[in-house]
């Protein structure tokens, strides 16, 4: 029987506590995420309805950032005012830093040995069919009619085939959807890509009917406070970063890097992560193509939202670059990775924090939502960029003059069948094709 009464709402204490467990299960990437926090949050505690819950996610989905981290500050903002987003948001982070910072460690340290190196021989092309479903799963969402296909067709090119700049892309497919939905607004409607809420599991804390809290509602002094907070914590950290290091020191570097990777994470972390190749491997060297290829692996096998595998590339970036010495590597990483994920989730929480209520407000305006559907079919093009950029990497690794690795081509092939065909989950994937790869390291020395 479906309950008519909502339970009492949750202390701050009792959500802690929630944020704290999700912030070390969340594992799964976003999907998997999403559907923990719907079973807990909407069916088992019934803190937010259904309606209200996927209300939130398809606009998280609209902005830059981690959809299921910025849900779970929403749901938190909601609950707790600003201090309960902070919470939520914050634990659905730190589990995973830490987590990454010690595999990172152990990376750097170990990665030579040939019980690790055969562990991630097999992991690397389970990488490359990962970011595959990835963009079948997006292209699936977002693609619903022909002129979305061709922004995704067009983004396709202008990366693989023009080498353009990733922002120039985003804006690109961000002024292609104005124009979409000036001209064309059936074809540029939002949809999310969720949905309309299917089912009641009885009254909630926060209900289809409940009316937004005071700090839910739009305000202009609002929006300017918590927007000048977001600046001035983002302000405070770089000028002390340029009076003690210098602009041309790494982890200022970083800094700034991560800033703006984290205002072009329309669509996710699959979206952004050319952006942060094309930086971190090509243009400041920071780590390999290989070693970007294994923190993926690291980053989908780990609790927490996949952008994750920026505090990786950190790690990797200030242990390379030894700033404080030989002796004081695992430090140098450690400090680069908390400052590049506090660089790339601070807008996450700003654009929750202050642009929560606007989003509210703006809610089914086809100005404000068309160019976010732009710029999501483009994503789609982009991640098979990725797709293809991994592909070359771990089935050439000598380069095309060189012949193909059979091996990686096999378990990338049996990764690819299982995730598309049989909708397997994605850590039990990289843990069969993790074995696989030893096994083949075992048996085929020359490998």
């Amino acid at each position: 029987m479906t309950p008519t009464t909502a339970p009492p709402a949750p202390t701050l204490w009792q959500a802690f506590r929630f944020w704290l467990k999700l912030g070390c299960i969340s594992f799964g990437g976003p999907a998997g995420q999403i559907a923990i926090m719907h079973q807990e949050l909407v069916e088992r505690r019934r803190w937010i309805s259904e309606r209200r819950f996927l209300h939130a996610l398809n606009y998280c989905m609209l902005l830059p950032g981690p959809e299921a981290q910025q849900l779970a500050t929403y749901i938190g903002w909601l609950l707790h005012r600003t201090r309960g987003g902070i919470i939520a948001g914050g634990l659905f982070v730190l589990p995973s830093l830490l987590l990454l910072v010690l595999l990172s460690w152990l990376y750097m340290a170990f990665g030579q040995q040939p019980l690790v190196a055969g562990l991630f021989y097999g992991i690397k092309p389970a990488v490359t069919a990962i970011v595959l479903q990835a963009a079948h799963r997006i292209g699936t969402r977002a693609l619903r009619n022909g002129w979305l296909w061709g922004i995704a067709g067009a983004a396709f090119v202008a990366i693989f085939a023009l080498h353009l700049p990733f922002p120039l892309i985003v804006a690109g497919a961000a002024l292609a959807g104005y124009a979409g939905g000036r001209f064309l607004p059936q074809a540029f409607k939002a949809g999310g890509g969720h949905g309309a809420a299917q089912a009641s599991y009885g009254a909630a804390v926060i209900d289809d009917d409940t009316a937004p809290p005071p700090h839910a509602q739009f305000r202009w002094s609002r929006l300017a406070l918590v927007a000048g907070c977001g600046a001035l914590l983002w302000l405070a950290p770089m000028a002390l970063l340029m009076a003690t290091v210098g602009w041309q020191h790494t982890y200022t570097q970083m800094a700034w890097f991560f800033t703006k990777a984290a205002m072009l994470t329309f669509g996710g972390a699959y979206a952004v992560l050319p952006y942060v190749y094309q930086g971190a491997v090509v243009q400041y060297g920071w780590l390999s193509a290989t070693q970007m290829i294994d923190g993926l692996a690291l980053g989908e096998t780990t609790p927490g939202p996949l952008i994750m595998v920026v505090a990786f590339v950190g790690f990797v970036g200030g242990y390379g670059q030894a700033p404080f010495g030989a002796a004081l590597l695992p430090l140098a990483g450690a400090v680069a990775a908390v400052l590049v994920t506090w660089f790339t989730f601070l807008p996450s929480f700003v654009f929750i924090l202050a642009g929560g209520p606007l989003v509210e407000a703006t809610r089914d305006d086809i100005s404000f939502t068309a160019p976010l559907t732009g710029i999501t079919a483009a994503v789609v093009g982009v991640i098979l960029n990725l797709a293809l950029f991994f592909a070359y990497h771990v089935l050439w690794p000598a380069g095309f003059g060189s012949a193909p690795d059979w091996g990686a081509a096999l378990i990338g092939v049996g990764a690819a069948v299982a995730l598309l065909r049989y909708k397997q989950k994605v850590p039990r994937v990289i843990a069969a094709c993790a074995v696989a790869g030893l096994l083949f390291k075992l048996l085929v020395p020359a490998l």
